[in-house]
């Protein structure tokens, strides 16, 4: 009780500055102790901030982890559609696989935040809650044995002084006092080691401390390699089951493109058109000349582009249709005349010998690539049939070749296509017509063409 009260006497005086602290510590020791609140209060605020980023309940294993994540749910939520929606449908088998995706990438997260606790968030802690707190005890502890020291001192001091002339003074009591000096003196030496030992092996680790921030990172950039690995593998597979499902719009498609996908000879769009034109379209004054209503050729291309076989209100307007036809074939990346062969047209087009430019055209035709060729010879049997009712739907070679032929060759230039097509029209005239009037000669095999409103 007297000791505690000498401190607090002490303790006093030094703050009102009537007596001096001792400062047992050196200057290197005092800049450590500086910097422990500041390591301190930086790793905290890293620890809680890093544990804001988790999805998972912290401090939670793996498994428990992963069925509270927000993914695991997410992933849960498109597998039950899948089933809602049947995997023998495209999106429900994208549902499915994506879903068991999204599910193997929440696996792979609750990992790794276990794993961030582990490695980092656990020796941030027990840096911030128990290493640095030790030592702030300990130098605690030191000034308080500080305080004991001098409060010896000073008694020994002032008996010592005074014991001259108080002859009431005994030597033993003397004595006491300076053991009781060198008992606190050696208190101090004990505890200012223990911390010195501490602060400078507090020092010693700081590259290891450091290495957290290092690991973490590295984490990082395992968990994402795995995650990465996890979408590598599936986008592939859903790939698969795009090309498998699902066909592109025939529209702006590469004809070869299209017939792949389609498993077809003919294009979709030419066939389809073409059976439509046969049932009700042979006999309209004005056959690809005169223009279709806009939102009627737009529903009727977008109905071509899913492959539907529902056409049957199309069959009443057979000028949408052959404004679909006539869309089709200006939208190909590549006209179906082709750009290798558009000099060998037109040099053919300025032959004047009509025998001569028959065999030219004829070797031009079978210069053509399989595919073209076939659709080519398609459409071209459907428009000498066209031609054949020229006395009631105006339609003859010439007026078909006018107005079709830009549609089937253009030159590859910049520009309009418009302009491309004006450029090309007087070549395109005199290479289609002779081919439609010429037909049965140029294409010697029997094409069944007949109006069909069956399936396309």
């Amino acid at each position: 009780m007297k000791k505690q009260f000498n401190r607090m006497r002490l303790l006093a005086n030094q703050t009102v500055g009537r007596a001096e602290k001792t400062e047992v510590l050196s200057e290197d020791l005092l800049q450590i102790e500086r910097r422990l609140d500041t390591v301190r209060s930086v790793c905290h605020i890293s620890q809680k901030r890093l544990i804001a980023c988790f999805q998972g309940q912290f401090g939670t294993d793996a498994d428990k982890r992963h069925k509270k994540l927000p993914l695991t749910a997410f992933a849960q939520n498109m597998q039950e559609g899948s089933v809602q929606l049947s995997d023998e449908t495209l999106l429900g088998k994208m549902l499915d696989t994506c879903g068991d995706a999204e599910n193997k990438l929440a696996v792979e997260l609750s990992h790794h935040e276990v794993q961030i606790e582990k490695e980092i968030l656990e020796p941030l802690s027990q840096l911030t809650e128990s290493e640095i707190p030790n030592i702030q005890k300990q130098r605690k502890q030191l000034a308080k044995l500080v305080l004991d020291w001098d409060s010896a001192k000073a008694r020994y001091s002032q008996a010592y002084k005074t014991s001259g002339t108080n002859f009431q003074m005994h030597p033993s009591k003397i004595d006491s006092l300076k053991e009781e000096m060198d008992e606190a003196g050696n208190k101090v030496d004990l505890c200012k080691d223990q911390l010195a030992a501490d602060m400078y092996n507090f020092v010693s680790k700081e590259g290891e401390y450091a290495r957290f921030f290092v690991t973490l990172l590295e984490a990082q950039a395992d968990y994402h390699r795995k995650a990465l690995a996890v979408l590598e593998k599936v986008l592939p597979e859903i790939q698969a089951h795009q090309d498998k499902w699902t066909e592109k719009p025939a529209f702006g498609t590469p004809l070869e493109e299209h017939l792949k996908r389609s498993g077809r000879e003919i294009a979709l769009p030419i066939e389809a058109c073409v059976m439509m034109l046969l049932e009700t379209g042979m006999k309209e004054e004005g056959l690809f000349r005169i223009a279709a209503g806009a939102s009627k050729l737009k529903k009727l291309k977008a109905a071509l582009d899913c492959s539907t076989s529902q056409l049957d209100e199309f069959y009443s307007d057979p000028h949408a249709v052959a404004g679909a036809l006539k869309s089709y074939l200006r939208e190909l990346p590549e006209p179906l005349m082709t750009y290798s062969l558009y000099e060998e047209w037109t040099q053919v087009a300025n032959v004047q010998d009509q025998d001569k430019k028959l065999q030219d055209l004829w070797r031009t035709c079978k210069r053509l690539p399989k595919h073209n060729l076939a659709n080519f010879r398609y459409l071209i049997k459907f428009l000498a049939k066209l031609a054949q009712n020229s006395d009631i739907n105006k339609m003859t070679p010439s007026n078909i070749a006018i107005v079709l032929g830009p549609n089937l060759l253009w030159a590859k230039t910049e520009g309009s296509l418009a302009e491309m097509a004006a450029a090309t029209s007087v070549h395109v005239v005199a290479i289609i017509e002779p081919i439609i009037q010429h037909a049965d000669w140029f294409f010697p095999e029997v094409l069944y063409l007949s109006s069909s409103r069956c399936g396309f």
